[in-house]
């Protein structure tokens, strides 16, 4: 369930509880009014664990953790607009646009792909966020 903003009632606020949400003072995800953002998420699991070395299960993991904040505040992989997708390595890029595509091909929204030098972990691979619009692929909502 998405925490209401105490001093914004329009502003709910997704938090899955990983040690960087503390350090850094940040939710997981956020949507305000219809705006939607989910932070840069990878592949981590319990304990705040990279959950694999392979980088095809850590984008799966990082798209399925999105999923979890989206659909908590209330929107579905459907109402995503925007990804940007942050890779470490150049010949990793296929085969993280191979897992893009597996849930994006039909919704197609913007996206971006960026090679980075590293991530504050170095075991991880591949980050993506998103923007979303609440109600954007279901005005019955």
């Amino acid at each position: 369930m998405p925490t209401v903003d105490a001093k914004n009632p329009k502003r709910f606020l997704f938090s899955t509880g990983t040690r960087y949400e503390f350090q850094f003072g940040y939710s997981r995800a956020v949507r305000h009014g219809e705006v939607v953002r989910v932070a840069g998420t990878a592949g981590l699991g319990q304990n705040d664990q990279v959950v694999s070395d392979d980088v095809v299960e850590q984008m799966r993991t990082a798209i399925e953790r999105m999923r979890e904040a989206l659909e908590d505040l209330g929107c579905s992989l459907s109402d995503v607009i925007m990804t940007r997708v942050y890779v470490r390595n150049s010949h990793d890029i296929d085969s993280v646009a191979v897992v893009h595509g597996e849930y994006f091909r039909d919704i197609r929204p913007a996206t971006t792909i960026v090679r980075i030098t590293e991530f504050i972990d170095p075991k991880i691979l591949v980050e993506i966020e998103a923007e979303a619009v609440y109600g954007g692929a279901d005005a019955k909502r």
